[in-house]
């Protein structure tokens, strides 16, 4: 009988290789990513001449957490809870301010 090879462990090892080639010398991880977090444009040059652009910007209320952070907390159901353990060790004093003011 033959033995079987699965496809996506062949192709996630050619993935992981870096060609010698490619020079990140003088490259800056998270350079654009800052700008991101404010929203972009996309723009599409269709084939028959038309042009469509597309904005995206996060959802209104919208948190991004850091990847440190996001191995703790890998939903919102658990960013949530922790977040309202955290709200109820503020004095009621603060909890009041917070009400009046909006925030």
């Amino acid at each position: 009988m033959k033995k079987e090879t699965t496809k996506g462990t062949q192709t996630a090892k050619v993935l992981n290789e870096m060609r010698a080639e490619y020079d990140f010398t003088g490259g800056v991880r998270g350079k654009h990513y800052h700008a991101l977090q404010g929203g972009y444009t996309i723009t599409i040059h269709k084939v028959d001449g038309s042009t469509v652009v597309k904005e995206v910007k996060p959802a209104k209320g919208a948190v991004i957490l850091e990847p440190d952070v996001q191995k703790y907390f890998p939903d919102s159901d658990s960013v949530n809870v922790a977040l309202r353990s955290l709200i109820r060790l503020i004095p009621a004093q603060r909890k009041n301010f917070a009400k009046k003011h909006g925030a």
